[in-house]
């Protein structure tokens, strides 16, 4: 592609494309952290990629889906004698989630088969678009490797699937973002520099909190910012060299001094680049939404995780992905 062609006239329903599936895929972390809050995840002990599309029509098939339910290890373990009526809000959850999914999937390939066959794009846009492709159909089957980590003996999903599964809807919506930058503005490159140091602390830490949702470890040491009389947790370490993967103690100790990691980083980050008058907005964004970020993160831990505010909490940390992807774009553009 020329790089100096004019994006704005001749790839004006590309970028609103991309734009679309970009605020679907915000939407659907969005979903996905609400499904994780209400301990929706485990209430669909099926995949049927294709039936899956309609919810129970009847009350049979309400039943049925029930009863399935109630085999789970989590019926078992903190449901026992649930209603219908409560089965049917968790299940509502899981079902939107993965709606959504199936809806962004339609969303994407649809057009991008129209603009392959009509030629409207480019083979380096393609490669592009495929690898965003590659990287979303994985999603849905990581989404139900997930699951299925629940379903058989434990009464959780795994940490682990969890944390890759938010790995990777943060490096699609990565993917997806920059190559938007690229269409909107002019292409841009990644550096191996501070800033790119800066933004790896910024995802590790998300990614941190991830182990944290998965292990319920927010429920505990609700102290700051000593845990429980005590700079470390009373187990730490106790688990060898998988402790700060499977120790909840151990995974909040880290989360919440990476959170403090970040906000330190955040500062340099922002004090290196203010100079840099075309990305001024967003570094003043940015330095409002990390201290917000630790503000909200520490109120959440000393009041037992909220719903609400957990999920504001995410979505905090999306907001400083995306900032941070913006800014070391424009920085980055090729001159």
């Amino acid at each position: 592609m020329n790089d100096n062609f004019n994006p704005l006239k001749q790839h004006v329903f590309l970028i609103n494309w991309l734009t679309l599936i970009f605020i679907l895929v915000v939407a659907m972390i969005i979903i996905g952290g609400i499904t994780r809050i209400t301990d929706s995840g485990l209430s669909m002990v099926e995949w049927r990629p294709i039936l899956g599309f309609l919810p129970p029509l009847n009350h049979q098939e309400w039943e049925r889906v029930f009863d399935l339910y109630k085999n789970t290890p989590e019926y078992t373990y903190y449901n026992k004698g649930m209603l219908l009526s409560d089965f049917k809000f968790i299940f509502f959850w899981e079902y939107f989630h993965r709606l959504w999914g199936r809806i962004i999937g339609i969303v994407f390939i649809l057009p991008f088969i129209y603009l392959i066959v009509t030629k409207k794009i480019d083979k380096f846009i393609t490669k592009r678009l495929l690898i965003i492709l590659f990287f979303g159909s994985l999603q849905a089957f990581i989404g139900w490797w997930m699951v299925k980590s629940g379903l058989i003996d434990k009464p959780d999903v795994s940490q682990y699937r969890l944390a890759i599964h938010f790995g990777n809807s943060l490096l699609i919506l990565f993917l997806l973002f920059w190559l938007i930058l690229d269409l909107k503005n002019k292409k841009s490159r990644i550096k191996f520099d501070l800033n790119l140091i800066i933004f790896f602390i910024i995802f590790i830490t998300i990614i941190a909190g991830s182990l944290v949702a998965g292990m319920d470890a927010g429920l505990m040491y609700n102290t700051y910012p000593l845990m429980n009389d005590s700079f470390f947790p009373s187990d730490y370490l106790s688990l060898g060299f998988l402790d700060p993967f499977e120790n909840p103690g151990s995974a909040q100790f880290h989360h919440r001094h990476l959170g403090f990691i970040s906000l330190v980083a955040i500062g340099v980050f922002f004090a290196k680049n203010f100079y840099q008058k075309k990305v001024l907005i967003e570094l003043i964004f940015l330095i409002t939404f990390i201290i917000v970020q630790f503000v909200l993160g520490v109120y959440i831990l000393l009041n037992y995780v909220p719903n609400l505010n957990a999920s504001l909490h995410q979505i905090g940390a999306v907001l400083i992905f995306l900032t941070m992807i913006k800014i070391i774009h424009t920085l980055n553009i090729k001159t």
